[in-house]
């Protein structure tokens, strides 16, 4: 037989307390004394009650819950990033609550609308965009958005990112001291905002070398698709001399391509670097150089654009660029990253 849920008015009256006392205890900074406090925890956990988020949020206006929009979790960088997210949100007094999307628009508007059910504090869209029509929606509702290691031309969204552009201005710049002179670049998924300005950046580094882009192939952040880039860079007599793909993930389906199925050396054949520097790329195997994102950081102002603008709705978006680092590792001839 199913057991009915405990409720506050329960708890109360074991404790000896009202029901908004009760209901103080269990909102973050509630206000009550210590001895109130005390007693009803202590009664609650006699009970085995546990609080209605949901129900709470009706009555308060805030539901402590903040929704996260990911994709790309076979990406190394995201796990991480969701999982840092989780951690400093949750030490504000928030939970997170995640969703996966893809990468298009209009399956992030699906997962949006369902996750406005939630009656969400806030959101941060991470890897993924969403529609002009759909920002109006959260604007309407007060419900703060924040892109996360993303960005769009919407002045109602903040965005925390990397310096894109120059860190792949950064990697072009180390080519070109390697003395590349046959430069190729596989891309990402063509619409995300990291993809476009690691390649403006990556373009304008070159330019600035006296270098020009030989070769171009798309990886969509994807592994499979990367591997078959690095077979189309390699499969004829023109070979490049430097590939910039456009992050780690695809890179390491780059280098595994071109050691295993083409037999080239890196970096003494070919110089490969990536972006994000996830802690894959320090492993033997693939001693990748990359340009590092700054995840920490990110993951502070995300927060913190986040809480503010839920604490004052007329706070204005942001735009943030953190800068980043490049780190050279054996797969462009630095030193090598070998343990033992």
């Amino acid at each position: 037989m199913n057991k009915s849920r405990v409720t506050s008015m329960q708890v109360a009256h074991k404790a000896g307390v009202s029901q908004s006392a009760v209901s103080r205890v269990f909102t973050p900074g509630g206000s009550v004394s210590d001895k109130t406090r005390e007693k009803v925890m202590r009664a609650a956990e006699s009970l085995g009650y546990s609080p209605n988020v949901l129900a709470r949020a009706m009555t308060t206006g805030r539901s402590q819950i903040i929704g996260l929009v990911v994709a790309y979790l076979d990406n190394q960088f995201y796990p991480e990033a969701i999982e840092r997210l989780a951690v400093a949100l949750q030490e504000q007094g928030y939970h997170a609550l995640v969703f996966m999307a893809t990468p298009t628009i209009g399956d992030t508007d699906d997962v949006m609308r369902q996750l406005l059910d939630y009656q969400v504090d806030g959101i941060v869209l991470a890897s993924v965009s969403m529609s002009s029509s759909l920002a109006s929606k959260c604007e309407d509702h007060g419900i703060p958005v924040v892109l996360f290691n993303r960005d769009q031309d919407d002045a109602r969204m903040s965005a925390v990112t990397t310096d894109n552009i120059e860190g792949g201005r950064a990697i072009a710049r180390h080519f070109a001291e390697k003395g590349a002179q046959r430069v190729g670049y596989v891309a990402g998924f063509e619409g995300a905002s990291t993809q476009i300005d690691r390649e403006k950046g990556f373009l304008q580094g070159l330019e600035e070398a006296g270098l020009s882009l030989a070769m171009r192939e798309v990886g969509g952040f994807e592994y499979p698709l990367a591997r078959t880039a690095a077979l189309e860079f390699c499969a004829g007599r023109d070979r490049p001399d430097a590939v910039f793909v456009c992050n780690d993930h695809m890179a390491f389906a780059f280098v595994d391509a071109v050691r295993h199925k083409i037999g080239m050396r890196i970096p003494e054949d070919l110089l490969v670097a990536g972006f994000d520097d996830v802690p894959i790329a320090a492993w033997p195997a693939y001693d990748l150089t990359s340009y590092r994102q700054p995840i920490n950081r990110m993951v502070a102002q995300t927060v913190d654009v986040l809480l503010a603008q839920i604490d004052n709705a007329d706070i204005p978006a942001r735009k943030l660029r953190l800068e980043g680092e490049l780190i050279v590792r054996g797969s462009t001839g630095g030193p090598s990253q070998r343990q033992g």
